[in-house]
Parts: C-alpha cells; structure tokens; sequence
C-alpha cells in the first residue's frame, strides 16, 4: 500500500491535469484528506516539487522510457513525474523507497500491467542520475541551445525564456530561471495598527517561531524556523510577499484621505494602506466576484480596521463614487508571470497569446478607476506581471487616450523605494536583481 501522503500528492496532480483545480484549491483538498502534518507537508512538496520541475521531467520520462509523453497513459505518467522529483530533488526520500512506493501505487490505481514499465523507467534512470541527458550549459552565445537549457533544465516555457532573453541576456534570465525553482520562504506583514515588526517578531520568537526583517519592505519579516500560521495572530500579521508589500509604498496613502482599493481581495493591501492612513478617512476596498469578497471581508474582519468599507462592484460600467477620492490602487487581475517562485503552475497555465487578454481588460479596469478620482489625485496601477504588455504598454496606451492624466515620477516620493525605480520613476522588480518576484508599479496624477 503506498503511503497516504502520495497517494493525496498523485490525486491532487490528477485533478490539476485534468483542469478540474488549480494548484492552491488541489493542495487544499490534499491537506484535508491527511491527518499527519508530516504527509500534509510532504504531499504539499511533491505536488509543488513536481509542477515547478515539470517540463525537466518530461524530458527525461521520454528518454528513458523510449517513448513519448503522449504515449504513456496519464496515471502512469503522473506516478512517473511525481517519482521521479523526489529521486531528483528530495534527498531525504530514499531512492528505494521512491521506486516501491511508485510500483505500489500504480497497483493502487488499478494499473498492474504497468508497475514492470514503472520500476524500469525509475531505476534506468537511477543508474544515471549522475549524469543525466539534459541540455548542458551552452559555452557559446548560440541561442537555440541557451533557450534548451534555460527552458528544458531549468524546466521553464520555451516562449518565455525566449522573450526573458531577448530583453535582459543570458545571464540574467539564467539567475531568474534559478529564482523561480527556489521553494519560497514565507513572508509576513506586519499589521502595525495593532503592532510594530518588532513587536510581531517578539511574539512570534516567544512561540517559537523565527523571523529576520525583509531587507525592503518596512513591515515585513521573512519566516526562518517554525510555523507562525499555526498560532492564533489576532490579525498582527498577513502573509504577503516582500514585492507586494511594495506596492502601497506607491501609493503612499495618508491619514484622512479618501482611498479606493478596487481590485483588492484578498485584502494585504488594503490593510497595508489602513495602517498608513492610521485607519482615518475613508477606505473602500472592492471586488467582482462573491467569493472573494467573503475572503476580502474575512481578512478586514481579522484586522481590526474601523475605516475600511466593503463594496461589491460588477464587472464592467461606472464605478458607484464621485470624483473625490485622493487615491486609487488598481492592482490589476494579470498573467501572475511575475510570480512563478510562489505559484510553479502558472508557467505551465499561461501562454503568450494570453497577454494581450489580459491588457485589454487591465485597460478597462483602468478607465473605469480614472473617472472616479479627483483632480489633483493619484491613480496607481499595479500588476505581478513581468511582461512588458500588461505593464508599461498599458499605462502608455491609457495616457495615450487620457490626457487629463500625467505620469507621476515615484522618485518624487523619498528613497523607500529608489532602489526599484526605473528612468520613468515607475516600479519594477527583478528577480535576477533584487532577488524578489516580479511587480509592476506606475502612479499617475490627475490634472
């Protein structure tokens, strides 16, 4: 009988296969079904070990097995992918281990006929581990062979290393194809309307759980030891990620304004900028879709906020406000490209044409945000996009249509986010960098 924690880790790939969830909703489902926090942990670094080496995999199932993926049947190929990470990555997995527990769970899964093919492809490759046939580092400039290695070693989309390279080089996109196959540390914010950083860090400490000070962000800590989601917060802290927690410094809010957060669930941001206002004025946080309104409504519960107001907008016309408020935040729905380290599937889910989806809509959010702003005011729009499509392209074909709206220079701002600005004054993070995901920033002022 194979263990319970691959058994959730092949059913969760399944259903993510078969389009049926995505990767946070299948890893939910994982952890329900396991009792042990040891199989939920080790479930949840399959599942995600597998997607992140996804395409690295494939390659070398094809070589060894002498077939092509389309060839092997689909319970079998995922017994096959999800083995062969642990293999490869998990060192403390023994290989034995790994290649028993794949042959009984092709048995568990109705499929004896197969464990000989299973136990075959695993230990021929076992025998090679060593030198595995993958592209090598190229010596030379020559492209196709730096997109195989970059895109087929490092397990990434040929479309997108091939568009990485062309704008930054081979060095750089080697550093963040390396980035993205890193397991991400936790990231907390701290809610400093109820307690400094180092005040979170100290409770934290004193349960056990240890933190550092993000090297950027003013609030955030980066989880070292221990796990802090599994005491009782009382709404300190969020778990939000260094180049999010960015973003509000764009938008630098202040007490007493009239603010509209109008893509915000789940919400990180918005308390982020309650606590810049010192929870005065006005913040209206708003989303489309019901249920993550109930998310964003969970975590302003949890918070403490009293200045915060939740409004559920529809999915296209004018926005329910007046031309007075002082700031707005567009944190637009995008491609999630930017954030691969964190979410390894989205490179397997996105595709090149999918960009241009996505700016149009980017382009209506923010039109329908320009008309409720007041002259004088700051429109800020963001994305966790690295394409240039659904950043720079969008704001300049906005400004394009609007020119009651200039761009705003963040340079103006102070040096809190200096080290991230581009010639134009706008956001940008870089994961070969500043070794944090990719975010996008621009804010625009009213005439």
């Amino acid at each position: 009988m194979p263990s319970l924690a691959r058994i959730a880790a092949f059913r969760a790939l399944s259903a993510i296969a078969e389009g049926r969830v995505d990767l946070p909703a299948a890893l939910v489902t994982s952890r329900r079904q396991l009792a042990d926090p040891r199989d939920r942990a080790l479930a949840t670094e399959i599942v995600t070990g597998t997607l992140r080496w996804l395409r690295s995999l494939d390659y070398l199932i094809e070589r060894f097995a002498g077939r092509p993926i389309g060839g092997i049947d689909a319970d079998i190929l995922h017994i096959l992918r999800l083995s062969l990470y642990q293999l490869l990555h998990l060192d403390r997995v023994p290989a034995s281990a790994a290649v028993d527990e794949a042959v009984d769970l092709a048995r568990h899964v109705r499929k004896p006929r197969a464990t000989g093919f299973v136990n075959a492809v695993l230990r021929s490759v076992l025998r090679e581990r060593r030198r595995l046939p993958l592209p090598a580092r190229p010596d030379s400039a020559d492209r196709a062979s730096a997109v195989a290695y970059l895109g087929i070693t490092h397990s990434h989309p040929e479309w997108l290393v091939s568009r990485w390279l062309e704008r930054y080089g081979f060095d750089a996109v080697e550093r963040w194809v390396r980035f993205n196959n890193e397991t991400p540390a936790l990231t907390l914010r701290a809610n400093t309307l109820k307690a400094r950083r180092e005040q979170v860090a100290a409770a934290l400490a004193a349960e056990g759980v240890e933190t550092i000070p993000t090297p950027h962000a003013p609030a955030g800590l980066r989880v070292v030891s221990g796990n802090p989601l599994h005491r009782s917060a009382g709404g300190s802290f969020f778990v939000q990620d260094e180049a999010s927690q960015l973003v509000t410094l764009a938008v630098a809010a202040s007490p007493g304004e009239r603010v509209l957060d109008l893509c915000a669930s789940p919400g990180g941001k918005t308390i982020a900028m309650a606590g810049d206002m010192g929870d005065t004025g006005l913040l209206v946080a708003c989303d489309v879709r019901p249920r993550r309104m109930r998310l964003l409504q969970a975590t302003v519960g949890s918070s403490g906020v009293r200045h915060v107001r939740l409004v559920h907008v529809g999915g296209g016309g004018d926005l329910p406000f007046a031309e007075r408020l002082d700031r707005v935040l567009v944190d637009a729905p995008c491609s999630g490209l930017g954030t691969i380290r964190r979410d390894p599937d989205i490179r397997w889910r996105r595709q090149e044409a999918d960009l241009g989806r996505f700016a149009e809509s980017q382009l209506q959010l923010l039109r329908r945000a320009a008309r409720v702003v007041r002259p004088g005011g700051r429109l800020v729009y963001a994305t966790c996009s690295s394409e240039p499509e659904e950043d720079e392209e969008v704001v300049d074909a906005f400004l394009a249509e609007h020119p009651a709206y200039a761009p705003y220079d963040l340079r103006q701002d102070g040096s809190l986010l200096s080290a991230f600005l581009d010639e134009r004054g706008r956001l940008r993070t870089f994961p070969f960098l500043h070794r944090l995901e990719a975010f996008f920033a621009a804010a625009l002022i009213r005439r």
